[in-house]
């Protein structure tokens, strides 16, 4: 077997490789020329140069696997690569502890302003005491989202005496406990902090999550690290809160635009920033380097992927079966993780009908992929899912059972927290699913788009007034449907809209009289 590097990778990795197989390594290739070369190939292993293309993807007849030795796979077209049976693999542990360490080192190097004095010391000047730092130990170190990274930065910032806030909707207060750090909300976080760190991945909730309205409820003397994701901190917002002192300082690795030459934070004096050198270390490339080629290995020799980003190719017969239910599963229940917004206890998945007599794995491992990303985002695969929700401390159940009323296959999505739940059923018809229950609530719908589930009280003069407030915000609405209760019982409305929904206008829906609530799903 042939496999193809089209990007710089560790001498570890290529050895490993080359102990099974022909290995060529060709770097800078354009798209044309991957396109001529890939047909001969079994396996492509890539860092972040090469961009697999769905025209490379169709020009390859016999690969099995592309191999990415890095985290991200914004390089890779992952939907063309799945529908041609080609597994997709990432390294998403090799430089965790590296990101880690950068972080603690920028906090550091914040706190005693070592970027600033480096340079002017360089300039022949002594400025010593214009240089006054402060120790970190005995502060309060602020951390938003406690996934790998993050948990890891707050095991170094322990061994440094610093008292450790965190924020993450997923953490159960039990792991929590255990990880010896107090949850809170992200304003309460900002109040408090000596210094915030953020460790989330960029979503749509998460996009901003630090805003001019956070920079405010900050102190004096706060410091904030962003070593994740460009655009998790609003680069105009923390630019004004520098430049007017409004806190002590930032230490950028990660940008919007990168590189960042237009961003409103280079000519800020009080800011540290580096050129996105989070996995950058030898430790780094080599542990990325040598785990894509073990994976690669491992799958031309007939083996599994431990990091597979999308689902390996199964049996044709069992894929026509299945293949429907674990999109369905997914899209259900990351809709019901919306519906929740917190952090969750159970899910459950109940297969009713012919689907209950299948090997349903695989549509399990679909539906917590599918409630863990609203949290994770790409972080999350059907690899590692199961992992993380057993990390976080949530349990996943299934439950079957051969009869059911109306189809001849359904299943069912719930999610727990505490008292409150959220679930939706749904079913395939003519090889596309589509949603028949949402929490107990008939409907008939497939899930597309945008739709807005409000629980309201059944009584006249509330979906009218609902639909004129969509109306008069050129919102339009493409479908409706409404449950069945007694006059005066709580039901559910199911409003399809061709456009995402504001949260202001969602506020204005919520405060219509006999509305209960107002939520956004995103399908």
């Amino acid at each position: 077997m042939k496999v193809l590097v089209s990007d710089p990778l560790s001498e570890q990795g290529l050895t490993i490789l080359q102990q099974h197989f022909t290995v060529d390594v060709l770097t800078g290739l354009s798209e044309e020329e991957l396109v001529e070369k890939i047909p001969e190939y079994d396996a492509l292993v890539i860092r972040s140069g090469t961009q697999v293309t769905r025209k490379v993807i169709e020009a390859a007849d016999k690969l099995k696997i592309v191999g990415r030795a890095g985290v991200g796979v914004d390089n890779v077209d992952v939907e063309a690569a799945t529908e041609k049976g080609i597994i997709v693999v990432n390294a998403p542990e090799g430089n965790m502890l590296s990101a880690a360490e950068h972080t603690i080192a920028m906090m550091m190097a914040l706190a005693r302003n070592v970027a600033q004095a480096n340079e002017s010391l360089k300039s022949k000047k002594w400025e010593r005491s214009k240089f006054m730092g402060v120790e970190v130990n005995g502060k309060t170190l602020g951390v938003i989202g406690l996934g790998r990274i993050g948990a890891e930065v707050a095991k170094r910032a322990q061994g440094l005496n610093m008292n450790i806030l965190a924020y993450d909707p997923f953490v159960s207060d039990e792991r929590a406990k255990e990880m010896g750090v107090t949850m809170m909300s992200v304003q309460e976080i900002v109040k408090l902090a000596d210094f915030i760190t953020v460790h989330t991945p960029l979503t749509k909730e998460t996009r901003n999550i630090i805003d001019a309205e956070e920079f405010a409820l900050m102190k004096s003397n706060a410091r904030i690290i962003n070593c994740a994701r460009g655009g998790i901190i609003n680069e105009e917002a923390l630019a004004d809160a520098l430049n007017t002192n409004k806190i002590a300082g930032a230490a950028i690795d990660v940008f919007v635009n990168e590189p960042p030459f237009d961003s409103p934070l280079i000519d800020c004096k009080t800011l540290i920033a580096t050129p996105h050198l989070g996995a950058s270390t030898e430790e780094a490339q080599i542990n990325v380097a040598v785990s894509v080629a073990e994976e690669v290995v491992s799958v031309l020799n007939g083996g599994t992927a431990k990091s597979a980003i999308n689902i390996p190719s199964v049996k044709p017969e069992v894929m026509t079966m299945l293949a429907p239910y674990i999109q369905l599963a997914e899209t259900m229940s990351n809709a019901c993780a919306q519906l929740l917004g917190k952090n969750y206890e159970k899910i459950e998945i109940s297969y009713n009908g012919d689907i209950a007599e299948k090997d349903t794995r695989p549509v399990t491992v679909a539906a917590v992929k599918g409630m863990l990303q609203v949290a994770l985002g790409s972080a999350v695969n059907y690899v590692n899912a199961g992992s993380l929700a057993k990390s976080r401390k949530v349990e996943v159940v299934e439950s079957k059972s051969e009869t059911t009323e109306e189809f001849s296959s359904t299943i069912k999505v719930e999610i727990t927290i505490g008292d409150e739940k959220a679930s939706i059923a749904g079913t395939v018809v003519g090889g596309k699913g589509k949603v028949i229950k949402i929490n107990g609530e008939h409907v008939d719908m497939i899930p597309t788009g945008y739709m807005i589930v409000a629980k309201h009280i059944n009584k006249p003069n509330v979906i009218g007034p609902c639909c004129i407030l969509l109306g008069k915000n050129n919102i339009n609405i493409s479908g409706m449907q409404v449950g069945r209760a007694e006059i005066g019982g709580t039901t559910i409305m199911a409003l399809n809209v061709d456009s995402e929904v504001p949260e202001e206008i969602l506020k204005e829906m919520r405060a219509v009289e006999g509305i209960i609530d107002a939520k956004l799903i995103k399908f």
